[in-house]
């Protein structure tokens, strides 16, 4: 059910920098639409891409219940509803279970930078407590907490954990991580530049921050090196090379905000402290969309 390209979906907002930016739940359901025609695998909903940081609680989960209620099961929907706290973290997952979702993604606790032992029992009360599937999410780029692959191990044994998205860009963690949980426990990239590789390792698929501006090449990416075909993989990941490193030019979603607006898919919206992509890097992402055959939708 989970696999291939996985977008880390943006919030579409109302043009303009504040705190208080409104949401654009119009812009959201075109989004929507259109990855469901460019055939992205499933909708990852207010993870980091999606601004979760500075989304209000019941913001928050009215994202996630208007893209369950859009997406209508025509693909999977996964909501992000980590946090640093763990009853934060369990009641965002209650609220995605009852709106519908198809599993939850929750991301290491951030900033209070708990111990392996902490993450086990931070994760496994969650589960407990939630009956949906679950993926751990690791990216200690951002968290500054690296989830071990022995911890992993320990929490795939967990029923209702079911996989992780693993973000540290380290290609050997693939092999480490499915030795000590072995082949059900679904393995997804986290980085865009190394997940064509990670997929020919054996990996499920990608939740992506490319997806956001070139779904239908994601999709085909994801589906050549699942199956192994490392030749037209790597010329379809060539296309993409200039994406996957300047979409993180700034910040992360800034850039890819910026490409979604010059596509005319969304407005020019964004939450402080994140603001509007900095005039040095337009060319750069213009010119790796050009790259990608991206054009104006």
């Amino acid at each position: 059910m989970f696999q291939g390209s996985m977008v880390a979906i943006v919030t579409p907002m109302r043009a303009g920098v504040a705190p208080e930016t409104p949401l654009d739940p119009d812009a959201l359901r075109r989004l929507l639409d259109w990855h469901i025609a460019e055939g992205t695998d499933a909708i990852v909903a207010v993870g980091t891409t999606g601004e979760s940081a500075t989304l209000g609680m019941e913001e928050h989960v009215e994202v996630i219940r208007q893209v369950i209620k859009h997406v209508r099961g025509r693909i999977p929907v996964i909501a992000g509803t980590g946090a640093n706290s763990t009853t934060e973290a369990i009641e965002l997952t209650q609220a995605a279970k009852e709106a519908g979702a198809d599993a939850c993604l929750l991301v290491t606790p951030y900033y209070n930078k708990p111990t392996q032992e902490g993450l086990y029992q931070h994760h496994k009360l969650i589960a407990e407590r939630v009956n949906i599937p679950q993926i751990l999410y690791n990216v200690p780029g951002r968290t500054a907490c690296d989830m071990q692959p022995e911890t992993v191990a320990r929490l795939a044994q967990v029923p209702n954990i079911i996989g992780i998205k693993e973000a540290t860009g380290d290609l050997a963690r693939v092999d480490k991580i499915r030795a000590l949980c072995g082949d059900k426990f679904l393995l997804f990239s986290g980085d865009d530049a190394t997940a064509m590789e990670f997929m020919l390792r054996g990996g499920h698929g990608v939740i992506s921050v490319t997806a956001n501006v070139a779904p239908k090449a994601m999709h085909e990416l994801c589906a050549q090196a699942r199956r192994g075909d490392r030749g037209q993989a790597s010329r379809t990941d060539a296309r993409l090379a200039g994406l996957h490193k300047e979409l993180f030019c700034e910040s992360n979603p800034i850039p890819a905000k910026w490409a979604l607006s010059q596509m005319g898919l969304i407005e020019a919206g964004i939450r402080l402290p994140l603001t509007w992509l900095s005039a040095a890097c337009h060319e750069r992402v213009r010119r790796a969309l050009e790259q990608a055959g991206v054009g104006r939708v």
